[in-house]
């Protein structure tokens, strides 16, 4: 059972392993939901990510015997590098099983703590299977990334830490992957005040646990897709689902596009690199539909590999308008190039790049295609620029920007 006593014992037991991530009001959020945003921001961690805390209470509740004989788990990344951490803590040898997707930054982490690190599958619940058959095979001790109601105890305890710093919070958003961090976070909550709405977010792409809560069972996705790795899970737990039916009041999906815009938010803003999966509950802001309420986003994690980062960073300035690229048609002549460029300028665009094609047409007397990737300040100043060329005759086209 999930008792309060549980959790009050988690809360002071996972201190020696925590940072404390203390909430901090985002006004930048509060002012485009009409609420009072507060952020959890547990990308902070040592770990960068929540999981240790689930990690490091489990294995304290082990008996000596249980570590002694080496713990295995497997995990897209965050509960990977929480039980290989946890793990050397208590001197005890662990092995983790990845997906092969999993990010390189993961991976290297996970092994900076001394773990071995196991690359199979391609998606975390295959990733899962190997690690049962591993600790079948060598008699490890399983720690089960969420499934498991130690684990989901020792998550629970960023709902103590919330109530301590705002005791009047109306709502808390919550990222689900398998379960387990909206199972603690939900549960808890409801202990401390049962008034209070906990929501659970998940992306699009991988809903198993929204599928679960409508079909009021366990239900497995055939297939997850989504570049929100850490909750690309296709069955959630079986132990825990009962807490979420019980103590989650709702849950939310948003698409993959919406999370890279907002880590551009997140990144200039609020100076904070979010992985995708932490993301979620940012999103999730615009989607709920309350004003003037104390609002917390549980931010899961940060560890998110520099490639990513540079991909979902280009992706978020396309989708905001902040590049864009035209493409225009013009005569084979001398200095063309020079009055479209001074056109843009005129308009404090910033051109990045040109390419010039001179055999889109065979006629190169009439047509010489320019595709020009521009930098704006967003939507308004874009059609601002693409007017200013139409005045001049231009008959700019819009085509997908390629960086």
């Amino acid at each position: 059972m999930l008792t309060l006593d549980k959790f009050e014992e988690a809360s002071e037991i996972v201190k020696k392993v925590t940072l404390e991530t203390k909430l901090i009001y985002s006004e930048f959020l509060s002012q485009q939901t009409g609420n009072k945003v507060y952020l959890k921001p547990e990308n902070m961690q040592y770990t960068g990510a929540y999981k240790v805390r689930g990690a490091y209470y489990k294995i304290s509740t082990l008996t000596p015997e249980e570590r002694e004989k080496g713990l295995i788990t497997a995990s897209a990344g965050n509960h990977a590098q929480g039980v290989a951490y946890a793990a050397k803590c208590y001197g005890a040898k662990a092995t983790i099983v990845m997906p092969t997707t999993t990010p390189l930054i993961k991976v290297n982490r996970t092994k900076s703590y001394g773990a071995e690190v196991v690359l199979y599958g391609d998606v975390y619940d295959e990733a899962c299977q190997k690690a049962y058959e591993l600790a079948e095979e060598k008699g490890y001790t399983f720690i089960h990334p969420f499934d498991d109601l130690a684990v989901a105890t020792g998550q629970g305890t960023i709902a103590m830490e919330i109530f301590k710093e705002l005791p009047l919070v109306e709502y808390i958003l919550v990222p689900i992957g398998g379960g387990g961090l909206a199972t603690g976070v939900s549960t808890l909550a409801k202990l401390l005040n049962p008034k209070i709405q906990v929501i659970g977010v998940e992306p699009a792409g991988a809903s198993c646990m929204k599928a679960s809560f409508e079909a009021g069972k366990v239900t497995t996705l055939p297939t997850v897709t989504t570049i929100a790795d850490g909750t690309a899970v296709k069955t959630p737990g079986e132990k825990i689902f009962p807490y979420i039916q019980q103590n989650l009041d709702g849950i939310l999906t948003v698409e993959d596009d919406e999370l890279v815009v907002a880590f551009l938010d997140m990144v200039e803003n609020h100076k904070m690199v979010i992985e995708n999966s932490g993301l979620l509950t940012v999103v999730a802001l615009r989607h709920l539909d309350v004003k003037k309420k104390r609002i917390v986003s549980i931010l899961s994690g940060g560890n998110m590999d520099v490639i990513t980062m540079s991909s979902v960073v280009q992706q978020g300035l396309i989708f905001r308008d902040r590049i864009f690229t035209v493409s225009v048609l013009l005569p084979d002549k001398p200095g063309q190039l020079c009055k479209v460029v001074a056109a843009i300028a005129k308009e404090q665009g910033n051109v990045i790049k040109l390419e010039h094609n001179q055999f889109v047409s065979t006629n190169r007397s009439e047509a010489v295609e320019l595709r020009i990737t521009l930098e704006a300040f967003g939507t308004q100043h874009k059609e601002q620029i693409i007017a200013a060329l139409l005045e001049k005759g231009y008959k700019p086209k819009v085509v997908q920007a390629k960086l």
